[in-house]
């Protein structure tokens, strides 16, 4: 019997690209038999560790990119939409508080990582909310099914020290294996660790897991 094989996705939910790699890494969790391994990690971190510099500023890029999240929203099937304020909301207002609540709930509760971390998505890059503030980090836990007074409990220990080092373990972690943007997925193919950045390579991944791509929505090309 074959042994199951790792996938390390690294993530922010500043990162609309993340939430496509995401969401497509998850639904070939079943069909290509991997485990999935979720890691929530700080983008700016990850930018300021490699002296690399986020494409939306620059300028060109940045108009190409808000034609490009049209395009990948249709194709891969996630309900992706450009916020209002892009520049305010990445780069002012930015994911840290949140992406401290999911470090906080992957380490006391991860049964709930995965639905937190597409409701934060969600509110960001779909429905143009807030993801700062206590209380929207509050309302998308409990969109995820978690329980109030757990959700307050968690939040409490967003500043804690423990959470900080998590995320920032997790952060050099990613830097480690050569991570300079997200998503990126660490595959783990015969003992080595092969990385994969961004949420166009998923037919190269498959190749080297020896798997088929069945395109961005594989439920639909199997019937």
């Amino acid at each position: 019997m074959s042994q199951q094989k790792v996938l390390e996705l690294f993530y922010d939910v500043v990162s609309p690209y993340s939430w496509l790699g995401f969401e497509i890494l998850l639904r070939y969790k079943n069909i290509w038999n991997v485990d999935i391994q979720l890691r929530p990690g700080n983008l700016a971190g990850i930018m300021s560790g490699t002296g690399n510099s986020p494409p939306a500023l620059v300028p060109k890029r940045g108009i190409y990119l808000g034609r490009d999240l049209k395009r990948v929203a249709e194709y891969y099937q996630v309900p992706l939409q450009r916020p209002s304020d892009v520049f305010h909301v990445m780069f002012q207002k930015g994911s840290l508080s949140a992406m401290r609540f999911l470090t906080a709930v992957q380490m006391s509760h991860p049964e709930f990582l995965e639905e937190v971390s597409r409701e934060l998505w969600l509110r960001i890059w779909s429905e143009d909310k807030d993801i700062t503030e206590p209380e929207s980090i509050l309302q998308a836990a409990k969109k995820a099914g978690m329980r109030e007074d757990l959700a307050k409990k968690l939040l409490s220990t967003i500043t804690s020290p423990e959470v900080k080092s998590k995320l920032k373990e997790t952060t050099d972690k990613a830097l480690e294996y050569g991570v300079f943007g997200m998503p990126s997925i660490v595959a783990h193919i015969n003992g080595r660790p092969e990385l994969f950045f961004g949420s166009d390579r998923f037919e190269l991944l498959a190749h080297m897991l020896g798997e088929k791509w069945l395109g961005p929505v594989p439920q639909k090309s199997r019937l």
